[in-house]
């Protein structure tokens, strides 16, 4: 016998006792954010490697160690997307949506990093991202927190996450303190972690980022970017702020908070959480008003964020359990009636809309057929056999307790499952 093929590592399957939590999760944040007026985009998963070289920028881990590259038969370099927002803005620019408009958009579906897989990151992840393109004020960066804050209210998450809040200014603001920042490391090189000496020159800021700590400690009396913020920066970000306090919004004003991607600018976020040990980033993201231009669009301010689904299944489960959702009536029956047993199945189906209708497949006698109604969860069995059939009507036995079994017509079964099932 041949050895089982195994799924590669990294890149986990979704099974059938997890799926109904991803679902949850979804069908909240996709109400929230409709209820906000944002509409939903899809994009390829693959796109050309020049996108996320050019959006990212080649000195960050992504690009340097992380993407699933390769050559087409084409010779064409392609790339799975390691992030969802480069994607959005190709699309957006392709197809013309933002040429003297205001988009307000989001997108769902998986994202591929060569990473070391553990808890809460995974080489191929999922995540849902949100972006806004053409708004130039902190009023949708306020609006996306508090679009995030009530997400976490709806999955019953708010008191696992809080949120820190950062800016980096303007292009000319972090060049400024780009410099002071590479002037005060160099005097300290020698004992920085391998990663920030390899950062130190190429991307500085991410050395603020080291979970290090001798580097750490270093970086204690390093400057601080709000002493280099120039003054519609620290104007936006005040603004943010006592929007954020006004709405009972509470934050963090981490100084040392940087993103992993070149693009960002201004205001950057994360909602963190101490309950997933190292992978504590639930969700992230912030301003890149340079971005669109960066990709050959119009100067076009943006702000989006993205939040890990596989992180948030791992936050409800630990004490927001999600049950499986189980069956609402089960239909066991005769063989010689199996017709007759569909049809009364659709009809149910038909008429009550909402509810979990599970036909037995598979055969075997009464007892076994009852043992798999039990086992599903159902409240309610109906139960079809020649005698039925010809009385035109159902047996309808409560598997909970909740009353006695009882011969109903076929005429009246829907309005009388409805009136059980409601109460």
């Amino acid at each position: 016998m041949s050895n089982k093929i195994q799924s590669i590592r990294g890149m986990n399957d979704l099974l059938p006792h997890e799926s109904h939590i991803w679902q949850h999760i979804e069908c909240v944040v996709a109400d929230v954010l409709n209820s906000y007026g944002y509409r939903e985009i899809r994009f390829p998963i693959l796109e050309q490697t020049a996108l996320f070289k050019r959006a990212i920028g080649e000195v960050t881990d992504i690009v340097e160690k992380e993407m699933y590259t390769f050559e087409d038969r084409n010779g064409d370099s392609l790339t799975l997307r390691p992030e969802g927002t480069a994607s959005c803005v190709r699309a957006c620019e392709q197809n013309g949506l933002l040429y003297n408009q205001t988009q307000k958009l989001w997108y769902a579906g998986p994202m591929f990093r060569h990473e070391r897989p553990q808890k809460g990151r995974l080489r191929q992840f999922h995540q849902i991202g949100v972006e806004a393109f053409g708004f130039a004020g902190p009023d949708i960066d306020a609006e996306m927190l508090l679009l995030t804050a009530r997400i976490w209210r709806e999955l019953g998450l708010a008191d696992k996450v809080s949120l820190q809040l950062n800016s980096l200014g303007s292009n000319a603001a972090r060049a400024a303190y780009r410099v002071a920042l590479v002037t005060y490391l160099e005097k300290f090189v020698a004992d920085l972690d391998e990663d920030s000496k390899r950062r130190l020159h190429s991307n500085p800021l991410r050395v603020l980022d080291s979970k290090d700590e001798r580097t750490q400690v270093i970086l204690q009396n390093a400057p601080r970017m709000q002493d280099y913020l120039d003054e519609d920066s620290r104007s936006h970000f005040d603004r943010l702020c006592s929007a954020l306090s006004r709405n009972g919004v509470p934050f963090e004003h981490n100084s040392r908070l940087v993103r992993g991607l070149d693009y960002y600018n201004a205001t950057v976020f994360e909602w963190v959480t101490s309950a997933l040990g190292a992978q504590g980033t639930v969700c992230a993201g912030g301003r890149y008003d340079g971005l669109v231009e960066q990709l050959g669009g119009r100067p076009t301010p943006a702000f989006g964020f993205a939040m890990g689904i596989e992180r948030l299944a791992l936050l409800l489960a630990i004490d927001h359990a999600q049950p499986a959702p189980g069956a609402d009536i089960y239909l066991v029956f005769a063989e010689s009636v199996m017709g007759d047993a569909l049809s009364l199945a659709e009809h149910c189906r038909e008429a009550l809309p909402g509810f979990v209708i599970l036909l037995h497949a598979g055969g075997g006698s009464f007892k076994n057929q009852f043992k798999r109604a039990d086992k599903s969860g159902a409240g309610i069995a109906l139960v079809l056999g020649e005698d039925e059939v010809a009385q035109q009507a159902v047996t309808v036995k409560f598997l909970r307790g909740q009353g006695e079994q009882e011969q109903v017509p076929f005429v009246t079964l829907a309005s009388f499952l409805r009136q059980q099932l409601l109460a």
